[in-house]
């Protein structure tokens, strides 16, 4: 008798056991088909590959205040680092990315094939630690520069060794790629001067830490949106890019309206400045519609690519 009241208890036990393994199975199921349907919605999107800095604030606007076409899917994938903006173009992970012209030029030489959406208002400075009496070049004698090697950085990092006369060997360049890492060594400390653009440039500012070189002073405007060429081909793909210059154009004008700091949230956002930074970002910032870069910068970033 025991054993015909435990049958159905075990049965039941069973079927449970069942039902919860084909449940289990269908979210699985489901799970994957979802994580597909993602892949294939991101594969289908415009991306752009951007920075915590302020030569994207135009696409970070655009992004925030609805600029681009809705019926057009644009992505903007956040990095920290030039060189992982660059290896996302280089892997076909995004199809535009913000960066150099001695990082773009570089990689056309690495055979990727690249065209210019535009040029940016992107600009470098030489900070010099004031800890360390950093107030001139030619203090960078045995010193370390924080910089991105291949890149503007390091080209401006080269003619500072130039313009100072000083030994090559005798400026240890280190290979910083994060600009938000780079501020926090020059802020702790650990740096004797450091390559930065805005607005991690006027954080460092704040430290009343000294400006060595000046990009802007030397005529050096570098900064570029890149686009792969082979990717950028289709027909569908034109459609999207003409959605992104629209939204980029109608953010360059409210900027230049309202100027950057109107846009504080948005800064705030993608950037992770402080309260303080935020209020001494500079008002004279200026952003130009989609345009190439000059043919002079170009030639210059190869002409430099060459002699290394």
């Amino acid at each position: 008798m025991k054993y015909t009241r435990i049958c159905p208890i075990m049965m039941g036990c069973l079927l449970v056991l069942v039902g919860c393994g084909m449940s289990y199975e269908e979210t699985k199921r489901l799970k994957h088909e979802r994580q597909q349907q993602a892949l294939r919605a991101d594969s289908a999107a415009l991306k752009v590959a951007v920075l915590p800095t302020l030569d994207c604030l135009p696409l970070f606007v655009a992004e925030e205040r609805q600029m681009f076409d809705t019926a057009v899917d644009i992505r903007l994938k956040r990095f920290s680092a030039q060189m992982d903006c660059d290896t996302a173009l280089q892997r076909g992970r995004v199809e535009l990315a913000v960066s150099d012209l001695v990082r773009t030029e570089r990689m056309a030489t690495m055979g990727l094939r690249l065209k210019y959406l535009t040029a940016t208002n992107a600009y470098w400075l030489l900070i010099g630690n004031r800890n360390q009496r950093i107030t001139e070049l030619k203090h960078l004698d045995d010193r370390m520069v924080a910089m991105t090697r291949y890149s503007v950085t390091d080209l401006m990092a080269e003619l500072a060794v130039d313009s100072a006369k000083l030994k090559p060997e005798r400026v240890f360049r280190i290979q910083v790629n994060d600009v938000n890492v780079r501020l926090d060594m020059l802020e702790n400390n650990e740096m004797d001067a450091l390559l930065l653009t805005e607005p991690q440039l006027t954080q460092a500012l704040l430290g009343k830490h000294h400006v060595l070189l000046d990009s802007r002073r030397e005529d050096i405007w570098m900064g570029v949106i890149a686009e792969d060429s082979i990717a950028m081909s289709e027909a569908s793909r034109q459609r999207q890019l003409k959605a992104l210059v629209d939204g980029y154009n109608k953010a360059c004008d409210s900027l230049n309206a309202y100027g950057v700091k109107h846009y504080s949230d948005i800064i705030m956002k993608y950037c992770d400045l402080s309260e303080l930074a935020l209020r001494q970002l500079p008002d004279s910032l200026r952003y130009d519609h989609v345009a190439a870069p000059r043919q002079k910068d170009v030639a210059r970033a190869r002409q430099w690519l060459g002699k290394k």
